[in-house]
């Protein structure tokens, strides 16, 4: 008990270092539109969560320090994410893993807090990190195409991200938070569960957690969409590659 209490406080104190150099970054960016447009006005697109692939680059609008924010809040606690964290915590749970949790209640709600603080960390850490240069963490959706291409772009923004000129790059911020957390959090896991190897096998996971979440983010809207009977709300000549 005594590993794992003092464990929580310096995982806590490391994330309230991160949501404070977070905030500060987030704040800087802020400044500096507001003194390069005298008149900002809002982002419509900060309303929505998902975004379409940029026709091309001019055409793409890079992300502010409130869509950073907004990206970080709903990655890390909306209703996907917490989600997942209950098939997550029921998994580890029926496999008993790690074993010092055990197979009840009590530790399901263990490994359901464990995966959130992981989580949290990690969307911390990309995206104030992603910040510095403009790395953008959301995933644009494909517009009217094939289900191969659909699935090359699930793939490829897992990996690669927009930057401030409007193509894809390596996602460098990504690489580091997503290993980073998980290296980092061995410091407040249980023994079975904190050394590099199931470190290791912790940032293959995210990859593919995140690859989940693209393809989520490329098929469900329109799925609910023609479940609802809502229609098409791009031209039917419209392709975003």
């Amino acid at each position: 008990m005594g590993r794992i209490s003092n464990a929580a406080w310096r995982q806590l104190a490391f994330f309230l270092f991160l949501t404070f150099a977070f905030s500060n970054l987030a704040g800087a960016q802020t400044t500096q539109s507001t003194d390069n447009d005298q008149k900002p006005k809002p982002d419509p697109d900060l309303r929505h969560y998902i975004h379409a692939v940029p026709l091309t680059p001019e055409d793409y609008k890079a992300i502010t320090a409130e869509g950073r924010f907004y990206w970080f809040v709903r990655s890390t606690v909306g209703p996907r994410s917490l989600t997942g964290g209950l098939f997550s915590a029921g998994y580890g749970t029926a496999a008993n893993s790690p074993h010092e949790y055990g197979t009840h209640w009590v530790g399901f709600g263990q490994r359901y807090g464990m995966r959130l603080t992981g989580v949290s960390t990690s969307n911390a850490m990309e995206a104030s990190i992603g910040s510095i240069w403009g790395e953008d963490p959301r995933y644009f959706h494909t517009v009217h195409q094939t289900f191969g291409n659909r699935v090359k772009n699930i793939v490829d923004l897992t990996f690669r991200a927009y930057g401030t000129d409007g193509y894809r790059h390596p996602a460098y911020a990504r690489y580091v938070s997503v290993t980073g957390s998980n290296f980092l959090s061995n410091t407040w896991r249980v023994p079975s569960d904190s050394d590099w190897q199931r470190a290791l096998i912790r940032t293959a996971e995210g990859f593919g957690g995140r690859a989940l979440s693209n393809a989520f983010s490329e098929f469900v809207p329109e799925v609910w969409r023609k479940v609802r009977r809502q229609s098409d709300p791009y031209p039917a000549d419209e392709h975003h590659p």
